[in-house]
Parts: structure tokens; C-alpha cells; sequence
């Protein structure tokens, strides 16, 4: 059984996946704020959300697969989480006001989201590492 197989982690996988991939946008962003006639872009959350319920429900989400280079290592069965996050659709989400170069990106709005998906990316890791050692002393021999 691989951590794969258990949909707590494919969750915290995809949720971490696409909190980068939201980041990437968030930095896009940001770095066209003078680039005039600029939308901003968002996750959709509900393309997010159909993704989520996918891995819960344990139905591949995308065709991209891990390689393996060696007959040793474990193969994955489900998607990664980098892979769940390019399954993820981007919208234009414009700020509350829009400049007369027609760009419409708020720096301020754009570092709150920033912010915040750092501190959901943050959470995420932790209950991953949370679930990693309560995996780690459920199989630990006894008295050790």
C-alpha cells in the first residue's frame, strides 16, 4: 500500500498543488500590475472543488502518471498533486477598480491572496506531516 492509496493524502496533495499553482497566478499578477488592459486570474474553485471530490472519491483526475527509473521504487496509481493542480482552470477575477490603462489589478488585494494562500499552503504541510507521523506510529513496533 502506497500513501497514495489513502485518500487523505491525495487530498492534501491536490490542495497543495493548487495552492502553488494559485501562487504562480497571485505572482503573475502582481508582476503585470502596470501592464495596461491586465485582468487578474484566479483559481476557479470550482474546477478546484470537482478535483477534490475526485480524489476523495478515488477516480483519476489526470493521465500523467510517475515514472519510474527503477523496478524498485513504488508506482503511483493515482495522480500526483502537481498534476492535479494543471487540471485545475484559471478565471479572470478582476480587483475592485480598474485604472485608465484599463488594468485592473490592486496590489493590496493581490498580497492579501497571496498571503492567505501561503497560510493555507502552511496548514496544508503541516497536517500532511500531522498524518505522516501518526502513519509513522500506527505501524511502529511496540515499546520502541
Amino acid at each position: 500500500m502506497s500513501l497514495g492509496d489513502i485518500p487523505v493524502f491525495a487530498v492534501l496533495r491536490g490542495t497543495m498543488g493548487m495552492l502553488t499553482a494559485r501562487q504562480k497566478v497571485l505572482a503573475e499578477n502582481i508582476a503585470n500590475s502596470d501592464t495596461p488592459g491586465f485582468t487578474p486570474r484566479d483559481v476557479d474553485p470550482d474546477s478546484f472543488k470537482n478535483l477534490l471530490d475526485a480524489a476523495r472519491s478515488g477516480k483519476k483526475t489526470a493521465a500523467i502518471t510517475l515514472r519510474t527509473s527503477d523496478p524498485r521504487h513504488i508506482a503511483s496509481s493515482r495522480a500526483t498533486g502537481s498534476a492535479m493542480a494543471a487540471s485545475v482552470k484559471m478565471i479572470k477575477s478582476p480587483d475592485s477598480e480598474t485604472t485608465l490603462n484599463g488594468n485592473s489589478v490592486v496590489l493590496e488585494e493581490q498580497v492579501a491572496e497571496l498571503a492567505d494562500t501561503r497560510m493555507r499552503y502552511e496548514m496544508a504541510v503541516g497536517l500532511y506531516q500531522k498524518s505522516v507521523s501518526l502513519l509513522r506510529l500506527a505501524i511502529k513496533t511496540p515499546g520502541r
